[in-house]
């Protein structure tokens, strides 16, 4: 645009040139093999410090992305589900389903420093940065244990009357999570650790991966439907039901590019534009690989990982019965932005 054009034009015009910019680019660009046996779930990224924590079944394995190499491990962490990382306290948080606690570790070193006891089957956790607790979801138990992060005591634990997956904090002192077993979303009043509000998501069945835009006040559910349900953060009402891939379990939103991100365990990334607050669209369906279900954005880079491996048949003639695990497959796929 000329310089004449730029006087002329009202500013709000410019900044709606810039606003429509294509973000339909995605593409996997690398496969970093980790290896490995077992399963896998979560993954969390620290910016900072360009490392990606992925749980592994029994064990945490800490990735170095500039590199793409495995630099770290952290044991005996049992029916690991998630990590949640406080870099301003130099810790990091780990539910330990099967264990039935949180693991504390520091994020230099990697070394475990507490084991706290949660409720039955800690699930999503996550890390509200304004109060400085950490909240883990008890999927078994249907309730949420809230810790102060700096001193690994537990301050609550909340009933919730469903079974939560994961969740999310605004930045502002509330922190959100999917009901799986009910289709709802819960708004937690992070610094007195109570349960503000409980809303139904339209269109939604067994919500699993969240994501937020805190800016405009939205949640993004991703659903066992195949839908993305779209909430306003402040009444609940439901605001748009969008179609994403099958086999779903993680969702992400980079707020640069005001877009949301659906890793489907199909072997797709559905890539989801918030062209306003009330409106999207689904702007690409990359493919990735089949069991890449789960994701972490690195809001930096704006890349994008995605943790899968290759499977064999199933392993009984049951079915529904899971496919295997192929022995040392375990890889990350590494999606570029545009």
């Amino acid at each position: 645009m000329n310089r004449l054009l730029r006087l002329i034009l009202p500013a709000s015009i410019v900044l709606s040139v810039v606003a429509v910019a294509d973000v339909s680019g995605y593409r996997v660009t690398e496969h970093w093999p980790i290896g490995g046996d077992g399963g896998w779930d979560y993954a969390s990224v620290d910016s900072g410090a360009q490392a990606l924590y992925v749980a592994r079944a029994t064990h945490v394995v800490v990735v170095d992305l500039r590199t793409g190499n495995s630099i770290a491990d952290i044991p005996d962490t049992p029916g690991v589900h998630g990590i949640a990382l406080a870099p301003e306290l130099n810790r990091g948080f780990i539910s330990c389903g099967r264990a039935n606690v949180v693991k504390v570790f520091d994020l230099q070193t990697h070394v475990v420093t507490a084991s706290i006891a949660t409720g039955d089957g800690p699930d999503g956790i996550l890390y509200e940065p304004v109060t400085q607790r950490v909240f883990v979801f008890n999927g078994r138990g249907r309730s949420a244990t809230v810790i102060d992060a700096r001193t690994d005591a537990v301050v609550a634990t909340i009933p919730l009357d469903g079974k939560p997956e994961e969740g999310r904090a605004d930045g502002r002192g509330e922190v959100f999570v999917n009901i799986e077993d009910k289709a709802e979303l819960v708004r937690f009043d992070a610094r007195a650790a109570t349960v503000t509000a409980r809303w139904p998501l339209a269109r939604c069945d067994e919500p699993s991966g969240f994501a937020i835009d805190p800016a405009h006040r939205r949640g993004f559910s991703t659903c066992g439907n195949a839908m993305l349900a779209v909430s306003n953060l402040d009444s609940g009402k439901p605001v748009a039901s969008v179609p994403i891939g099958k086999g779903v379990d993680g969702g992400a939103f980079d707020p640069a590019t005001q877009t949301i991100f659906s890793s489907n365990g199909e072997g797709t990334l559905t890539v989801v534009r918030e062209i306003t607050p009330d409106r999207y669209s689904v702007v690409q369906t990359l493919n990735t690989e089949r069991g890449a279900r789960t994701l972490a954005l690195d809001a930096t880079t704006h890349r994008i990982y995605l943790p899968t491996a290759q499977f064999g048949p199933p392993a009984s003639d049951v079915a529904g019965a899971r496919p295997t695990i192929l022995p040392g497959t375990f890889e990350i796929l590494v999606v570029q932005p545009p």
